[in-house]
């Protein structure tokens, strides 16, 4: 299967996806192999090049929700089995099952760890586990001697998120417009009739914005806001740093919220920081030098070498090179997705994912199809855009 990348949009099509990261092409393999023809329409030259590439790539069965885990689970189960299920032969995620071990040095957060992981175990998640402090350290020694508790899922792991956008987009034979911005829309009786671009207007009665953090600015095209919002985070790059063990799960200090996980010959750093204030979607997102200094630095309230004593050793050497990326999460206001129909007859969002959009996104995606085809009822849509919705404390990952 080969991708075809145009900037000549077709008069028609049965749907029109907005934006080519992860979640827009997943949308369209789902709806070409559900016989739609499909558009899906970029603003930049290229797929994946916003938010998507700046992702940990993280995938995890420890939520907080039983509707998230069956969303993730599906998700993982495409994952694994990638290459039958879109009918690309051999095509590699970098599928890398080496779990997420989220650990803690503070008595009340360790009665919460195993309230959450009994939680787990009864929506299925049977193979979690709730390790004492000195049964993680034996597995992992690398671990604090301060950690008292921890809970891990060792088929948790993580995947390339460029190969699995481009694996999705291959494996859809829909129609790539980019270099293409959507401008509006049509309507006709109070429904959706087509895409406005551009580089002119598509013809159709069906759209979903898949726009990562520029969905509510999409949204607002028709009038609509559902409250989404943007927050930038950041990824620091080390692509060689010899303490790093190849085989080490995605490590997560619950108490302070910095978490790493190897890659290349050293590892991806993230701290997702509760106090970082929304703000406007950007196409160029620019870091902060500071995020560095926040992971790394010992002294620092938010160091990974708080949970992970080696880390002092890379900080003292200062020899080893880092790359510091931004993107931004698309937050809605309960922090989990915004799946299905909206008010707007033929207008669906498949957005708001919080940070968990590569993990969510064929569950998410082929959930989006089935409401869009009237194969599933809104009404018992946990992700429908209606839902109650109250302020939700952020996961730490």
């Amino acid at each position: 299967m080969t991708l075809v990348l145009t900037t000549d949009p077709p008069p028609t099509a049965d749907l029109v996806v907005i934006g080519g990261g992860v979640l827009g092409a997943a949308t369209a393999f789902y709806a070409s192999r559900a016989g739609l023809r499909t558009v899906v329409v970029e603003r930049r030259p290229v797929l994946c090049s916003l938010t998507t590439p700046v992702a940990a790539g993280g995938f995890r069965l420890q939520f907080d929700n039983r509707e998230e885990t069956a969303l993730v689970r599906e998700s993982l189960e495409t994952f694994e089995n990638f290459a039958e299920v879109t009918g690309l032969r051999g095509y590699d995620l970098r599928l890398q099952k080496q779990g997420y071990l989220f650990v803690t040095t503070d008595p009340p957060t360790a009665r919460r760890q195993a309230e959450r992981v009994a939680l787990q175990q009864s929506w299925g998640v049977h193979d979690v586990e709730l390790l004492k402090g000195s049964e993680a350290r034996y597995r992992f020694p690398y671990l604090s001697e301060q950690i008292i508790s921890a809970r891990y899922r060792a088929g948790d792991g993580f995947v390339d998120p460029k190969r699995l956008t481009y694996g999705y987009a291959r494996a859809s034979n829909a129609t790539f417009l980019v270099s293409t911005s959507a401008t509006g829309f049509q309507l006709a009786g109070g429904r959706i009739a087509g895409v406005q671009t551009s580089r002119g207007d598509i013809a159709t009665n069906a759209v979903v914005i898949a726009a990562g953090p520029f969905t509510g600015q999409v949204a607002r095209l028709a009038g609509l806001d559902f409250g989404l919002s943007a927050v930038r985070r950041h990824r620091l790059v080390m692509p060689e740093v010899p303490e790093v063990p190849s085989d080490a799960p995605f490590v997560i200090d619950e108490d302070n919220g910095a978490h790493w996980r190897p890659a290349f010959q050293g590892a991806y750093l993230v701290f997702t920081d509760p106090s970082t204030p929304p703000g406007d979607p950007l196409w160029s997102v620019p870091t902060d030098p500071e995020f560095v200094f926040l992971l790394l630095d010992p002294s620092s309230e938010h160091t990974v070498a708080r949970a992970c004593p080696f880390w002092r050793a890379v900080w003292e050497r200062g020899t080893d090179h880092w790359v510091l990326q931004a993107g931004q999460y698309t937050y809605s206001p309960d922090h989990r997705p915004i799946l299905g129909p909206t008010p707007i007859p033929g207008l669906y969002l498949n957005a708001g994912y919080s940070g968990h959009g590569v993990m969510g996104s064929a569950g998410g995606s082929r959930r989006v199809v089935d409401l869009l085809l009237g194969r599933a009822d809104p009404a018992t849509n946990p992700f429908r855009w209606d839902r109650p919705m109250t302020a939700h404390a952020f996961d730490v990952i």
